[in-house]
Formats: structure tokens, sequence, C-alpha cells
């Protein structure tokens, strides 16, 4: 069996940057938690059924797909709305990305990577055997996600707030990646972890 690296960060860490870089020029196979979340809510699928059933017929959306804005008011100042998201969506989403790594072992790959931003909130380490933390400096992060997303300093600092502190991530995390710098530098600590893990 091979084994199975789990990659995460916060918003604006730089986490999607690693993922790709790893994927498109180290080769290797990512399974993305945001996209199994997307293709699991596609019409047809179990969980969109669920979902539609939890919420009603008007969260979905002209094309026939669910309409994720419409979604997103409901559950986002209810709490027990987005509790009851989550209990449908996270399960689905696992059943697929474990999924997609017996697919990728049978295949031949030794390694698979999984992106999960939530990785540590959600308590789901126990699907990976190693962690990987891409990090960055409070203030770094901040001026980043504003520029990245044309925020002001509140809207991004409560973004920023809703996940876990990155210097918290930091203790939990097996590596950690440096991504203050520059892409380079940040390719070279990847290169450097991937090597010192046996996976280079």
């Amino acid at each position: 069996m091979g084994q199975v690296i789990g990659i995460t960060g916060g918003i604006a860490s730089g986490k999607s940057t690693v993922s790709s870089y790893i994927r498109e020029e180290l080769g290797y196979i990512i399974i993305d938690a945001d996209i199994a979340a997307r293709v699991v809510a596609e019409p047809g699928e179990k969980a969109f059924n669920q979902i539609v059933e939890a919420f009603g017929q008007e969260i979905i959306g002209a094309d026939g797909s669910i309409n994720r804005p419409r979604l997103g008011a409901i559950i986002f100042h209810n709490e027990e709305k987005r509790l009851l998201l989550n209990s449908i969506v996270h399960p689905a989403v696992r059943a697929w990305m474990n999924e997609q790594k017996e697919l990728a072992f049978l295949r031949g790959e030794n390694t698979v990577f999984m992106d999960i931003p939530l990785l540590f909130e959600s308590n789901l380490t126990h699907m990976v055997d190693k962690t990987i933390l891409v990090y960055v400096d409070p203030d770094i992060q901040l001026g980043r996600l504003m520029n990245r997303n044309q925020l002001d300093e509140k809207e991004a600092k409560a973004r920023i707030s809703s996940q876990m502190p990155l210097t918290q991530k930091k203790e939990l995390a097996d590596v950690v990646i440096d991504n203050n710098g520059d892409i380079s530098e940040t390719k070279r600590q990847v290169k450097a972890a991937l090597h010192n893990m046996g996976i280079l």
C-alpha cells in the first residue's frame, strides 16, 4: 500500500500554489477536497439529493444544479443549517477522496497527496500518513488575502479568524513549508521536504 500525504494551510497561505507545483512540476497525484465537494454535490449524486431534500427546491438554479450563493446565504448566518450541510457533504467528500486514492494506488502510484484545507479543524488526519503545512506569517497572510480578494482589512481578518490560526496548525503538522518568501524558495523547501520523506 502506498502512502498518503496531506497538504493543508490557511486562506491565502499558498497551499494551492504548493499543490499545483507538486502536481504539475513534480508529477504527483493530488486529490483535492474542494473539487470533491463540487463533484459530490452535482445533480444525480446522492449528496445532491440529500441537500435538496434538506434545504428545499429553491436552492436549485436554472441549470438544475445547486445555486451555491443561495445555499451559502442560508447557511452563512445559521449554525444549525451549516452543520446539517456539513453532515451531508463531508462523509461524501471523504468517500470520494478515498475512492480516488484507491484508484491511484491500483494504477501503481506509490505516493498520493490530499489537499484538505480543514485537515486539522475537521480531524481528518486519520486519512493521511503525514501532514505538510504551508505557513505564512499573519501580517503577510492578511496582506495577500486583501490583495487577492480585494477585501478591506476588517473583512479579511474575519475570514482568517474563521479558521484555526496557522501558528496553531504549525504545532500539529509533520512538515512546515515557510511560504513567506518567493516562489522559488517555496519550491526549494517542498523538494527538500519530499526528499527527506523518501518520496523524491
